[in-house]
């Protein structure tokens, strides 16, 4: 796990590539790779990489990078690890090429000048991915199946600059950091940023399962590569035992696939069915006690699942850690975290999960196993089922009426249920009368309807364009799916298209790798995804009151049913609590005095209202406050305002 940076020029009219900028590129992502850094520029000057490595595999000075092949035409920055690099080799080797390490990243390099484009579909793993080809001047790039690893980039005025994090971009003298204020609206929605597009005017993202060529003349082709359907896809004729069959079988391959590793390595154990499944599948595979890592909440005892993790390092004979937080301990990190995630994320997970992944480094562990990405496919969320019952049922219902009489309805009761603050239940009737789609992700803070409040005079406008993202999601999954009827599909391509990769995996990767610690995710290996998003709803969804049904019968063999089948209490954070509480003074603060709230982007009466009615218990708007109290603070942080 690495850090990488890049720029290409073009078109001589930029500040030009040095050692010096390449040089401030990596090390303010230095907690990216602490172990070793390198620079390198083409004999033209026209590229210029940047590296930190965090060393995992081959921890020789022959891991080294920037890698060139031996005749210098294919260079490579790489960021991520390829967990099937040791078959590549084999036919790599037959093939002619000499190896002069025991790294991924020299198959890759060799993979690429003998595959091309091809490598991709070859490959398991994670990876955010640079290779400059001398011979052609063309730079290519690539961002894993998932997204597990993100790759930023800006291509402007003569120039092409690249990196794992936006900071390293912003070092380059020619870029100015500006507020894309078209993000920060979908920030506001959902929590994050989109697929394509940072909240950095100029700089963009790589979407998941996407690769990029940069021409010699400046021209940007960017083209996807993997999805998690195909359009020639069908359901598996598999009954229920075949299918649980098959997903241990694909499991298993997955954590063990994710256990090479030449330091030590364990795993984030919140005592949930995931997290759990994690350790029972690694106790298979070792011959030693798992270490495992957990978090909880010294004075919200209801936020807690340490009895549950305890109960697993008990069964499993784990090496087990834990540490314990509250609000005086969360307070001080809040800007550093928005320093580390670069654009804001609206999870309150970043907290504890910055502790707990201390906590791990501290304890000598440099690779971790994490669970996210099980509830995704298995349907695990409860808002999953919910829009599940409600699409079937009023949605149905209400979309079948006239327009007009669907207008009727909307404008009648618009103004009881905005006098009630019942937001989300309007916009879902909302969305009806305008033809958007019911399902637009499970991260939703400020409905349309409610950024209509919250947003500045000025900046109301932004409201209007929130839904384009999901309709597109929606749109392309409709293209996809093999039964338009199974709603429940859709909703995992979905979320495997935005608030996984841009929420949850960007949290796990900005705030591990804050602390040079690398996280792996079997349950996102994409030959089980392939899998479970042909799985029949009749199998997946046996009952909307029973989330995750197949996944609970699978591991049924290794855990005990007190922690499969108790209700799902989620990895979270008392941000709600402490904004009504301890923290209230200094949210009100820092969001109704932020620059956004002085240039009227934001309405402060409105967020007054939010506050103070939070604070009473007038309404359920933690969430919907931290992130505000979030995009405050990195205003601060990153415009110095």
């Amino acid at each position: 796990m690495c850090g990488i940076a890049g720029i290409i020029e073009y078109a001589k009219s930029s500040s030009g590539i040095n050692q010096s900028l390449l040089k401030a590129m990596s090390d303010i992502i230095s907690h990216r790779g602490p172990d070793d850094e390198g620079q390198w520029i083409s004999p033209d000057c026209e590229a210029g990489f940047a590296f930190r490595r965090l060393a995992i595999i081959d921890l020789s000075p022959a891991g080294h990078q920037p890698m060139s092949t031996p005749d210098g035409r294919f260079t490579i920055a790489f960021n991520g690890e390829i967990y099937n690099h040791r078959d590549l080799r084999i036919d790599l080797e037959k093939k002619g090429y000499i190896y002069t390490s025991q790294s991924d990243t020299e198959t890759i390099l060799y993979g690429f000048a003998e595959y091309g484009i091809d490598l991709l579909s070859k490959m398991v793993g994670m990876w955010g991915i640079a290779i400059w080809d001398n011979s052609e001047k063309k730079l290519f790039i690539a961002r894993d199946r998932v997204g597990i690893k993100p790759l930023y980039y800006y291509h402007n005025n003569g120039i092409f600059v690249f990196g794992s994090e936006i900071k390293s971009i912003l070092q380059h003298p020619d870029i100015i950091k500006q507020v894309n204020y078209e993000e920060m609206a979908n920030y506001l929605a959902f929590s994050m940023s989109s697929d394509k597009d940072s909240m950095f005017a100029g700089i963009h993202k790589l979407p998941a399962g996407h690769y990029g060529i940069l021409s010699k003349q400046g021209e940007l082709s960017i083209k996807r590569y993997w999805k998690c359907l195909t359009h020639q896809a069908d359901y598996w004729q598999h009954n229920e035992q075949e299918t649980i069959d098959e997903i241990m079988v694909l499991l298993r391959q997955a954590v063990k696939d994710r256990m090479m590793s030449d330091v030590p390595f364990g795993v984030f154990l919140s005592g949930g069915i995931d997290s759990s499944t994690n350790v029972a599948l690694m106790s298979e595979l070792m011959n030693r006690p798992v270490d495992s890592f957990t978090v909880g909440f010294r004075e919200l005892e209801q936020y807690n699942e340490l009895k549950h993790a305890r109960t697993i390092a008990s069964l499993f004979n784990t090496n087990h850690h834990e540490i314990l937080i509250d609000h005086k301990d969360a307070f001080p990190i809040l800007e550093n975290l928005v320093w580390h995630e670069d654009e804001p994320n609206g999870d309150p997970v970043c907290i504890p999960l910055y502790f707990l992944s201390k906590l791990t480094k501290e304890s000598g562990t440099t690779v971790i196993q994490v669970g996210e990405g099980s509830d995704e496919q298995f349907i695990g969320y409860p808002w999953m089922t919910r829009d599940l019952q409600f699409h079937d049922s009023y949605w149905k219902q209400f979309i079948g009426y006239p327009k007009n009489v669907q207008k009727l309805i909307y404008h009648t009761i618009k103004p009881f249920m905005l006098a009630a603050k019942q937001y989300l239940a309007l916009d879902y009737m909302r969305r009806a009368v305008d033809g958007e789609p019911l399902y637009q992700g499970g991260a939703v803070d400020y409905t349309k309807t409610h950024l209509r409040l919250a947003l500045g005079k000025q900046s109301k406008y932004l409201a209007e364009h929130v839904h384009a993202m999901p309709t597109r999601f929606d749109q392309d999954m409709m293209d996809l799916q093999i039964n338009p009827q199974d709603y429940a599909q859709r909703i995992a391509g979905i979320e495997l298209s935005h608030r996984l990769p841009e929420l949850l995996l960007m949290r796990v990767d900005k705030i591990t790798m804050a602390h040079s610690l690398e996280a792996r995710v079997p349950f996102l290996d994409h030959r089980l995804i392939e899998y479970t998003m042909r799985i029949h709803p009749s199998l997946k969804m046996k009952s909307m009151q029973e989330t995750k049904y197949l996944l609970k019968k699978a591991v049924e063999p290794l855990l005990p049913p007190d922690i499969i089948y108790r209700k799902k209490q989620g990895f979270a954070a008392p941000v709600a609590e402490w904004i009504r509480g301890p923290w209230f003074s200094y949210a009100s603060d820092t969001i109704l005095e932020s620059q956004l709230v002085k240039d009227g982007i934001l309405d402060k009466s409105y967020l007054r209202v939010m506050l103070q009615d939070h604070k009473n218990n007038r309404g359920k708007y933690g969430k919907a406050l931290y992130t505000a109290l979030n995009l405050a603070l990195w205003h601060r942080v990153w415009m110095g305002k």
